[in-house]
């Protein structure tokens, strides 16, 4: 393949993963080429700063409405910051910040939904309209 295609694509902002995906290159050989051109090397993903956008990247959306958080850690990590998803869903979906403990609401496990979590004054609220859960 061209390095002048893979330079163009790097002066341009691709990332190495998606140049050796459109080029079918290793990655080596991309580094090589940012090397030659005295480009520094990037950081794929958005900002550590950004974790409404990381918390978009990360979940799947299922067939059922629902919204899953991968993996068994559900915390957002950003350089010395470590944040709930839970509590990132709840600022998404309410505009505020949560108070107490956030859980899913719809029952589905991993269920990250904006919509479907909640915060302890609304768990509280539903037990005193709908009394406890049978």
């Amino acid at each position: 393949m061209s390095r002048a295609a893979i330079a163009e694509l790097l002066k341009a902002g691709h990332t190495a993963k998606a140049i050796a995906r459109q080029l079918h290159v290793h990655t080596r050989t991309i580094t090589a080429v940012r090397k030659t051109l005295d480009l520094p090397p990037t950081r794929s993903g958005p900002k550590p700063s950004d974790p409404e956008a990381l918390f978009w990247r990360r979940t799947q959306p299922t067939d059922d409405g629902h919204l899953l958080w991968p993996g068994a850690s559900r915390q957002l990590r950003g350089g010395d910051n470590k944040l709930s998803v839970y509590r990132v869903a709840f600022r998404i979906g309410h505009g505020r910040e949560p108070v107490g403990n956030v859980m899913t609401g719809c029952g589905r496990p991993r269920c990250v939904l904006p919509a479907h979590v909640e915060d302890r004054p609304m768990r509280q609220q539903y037990k005193a309209i709908f009394g406890e859960a049978s």
